[in-house]
């Protein structure tokens, strides 16, 4: 997910956007609020609003009055008023400083799972009929090549091919999903498929990556990146490969 952070203090921005990037987000860092309302549209905002040439609630009304991007505020005023003014205006939630990255983290994928049936991307999910509303459980629905992930039922079809996966083995699927052929972090997929803080064996990970390949029937769909974590990503040959064969059993939690 590309992030934009509008946050003129380095001393705040450079720790962060490093602790972001190690959550396997990609951010963009703009110093003040006419930087931030010239870059590029970006998936999520990170705004203070303690800007050097302008109100952050400035940026946030102008940001808002062109496009529906979610919004964070990042600040340290203590005035209740300034918050909730900048939720009138249209930000998504707020954050005071000091926090902690993972805060911002759980934060910016609350915001991200509260924005998606309003504005899912159509380039990975069923498409509806041309016209009329979206059948009931469409935006639940998302494609990468011959897969088909169905959150709404927890069902996984591989070119129509129905997959047993575990409980944990769909939450590693989808949290791989959220954002096909980006990289996901170790610690990511730790703090999303099993829980914030997880302290277990890190070889968990390995076991159900394992599995999971195996039960795709191709390990080439999700890649190793040494170092960092895995990310998913269709074969070159997924679509005139075999069908897999849907797996017995389950992996240890």
């Amino acid at each position: 997910m590309r992030v934009l952070l509008i946050e003129d203090d380095d001393r705040v921005a450079g720790p962060l956007a490093e602790g972001l990037r190690r959550f396997g987000f990609t951010v963009e860092h703009a110093r003040t609020g006419a930087d931030g309302l010239a870059a590029p549209e970006a998936a999520m905002v990170l705004l203070d609003l303690g800007l050097p040439d302008m109100d952050g609630l400035d940026v946030c009304r102008a940001l808002r009055a062109r496009s529906s991007v979610p919004i964070i505020m990042i600040t340290a005023r203590d005035d209740e008023v300034d918050r909730v003014l900048g939720l009138e205006l249209g930000a998504d939630d707020y954050v005071s400083k000091p926090f902690g990255v993972r805060e911002l983290v759980a934060r910016i994928r609350a915001v991200t799972r509260r924005a998606r049936p309003a504005g899912a991307d159509t380039r990975h999910t069923e498409p509806g009929p041309t016209a009329g509303p979206a059948p009931a459980g469409t935006l639940h629905v998302q494609r990468i090549g011959p897969l088909t992930i169905d959150r709404r039922t927890r069902q996984v079809r591989l070119r129509q091919a129905l997959i047993a996966l575990a409980p944990k083995e769909f939450d590693l699927l989808v949290c791989l999903a959220e954002d096909p052929g980006a990289v996901c972090s170790r610690r990511q997929i730790l703090d999303t498929a099993w829980e914030p803080n997880f302290f277990g064996p890190t070889k968990t990970l390995d076991v159900h990556i394992a599995a999971l390949r195996r039960k795709l029937g191709d390990s080439s769909w999700i890649e190793n990146i040494r170092g960092i974590g895995f990310r998913l990503v269709p074969p070159a040959h997924a679509d005139a490969a075999p069908a897999a064969v849907p797996a017995r059993g389950g992996t240890p939690r």
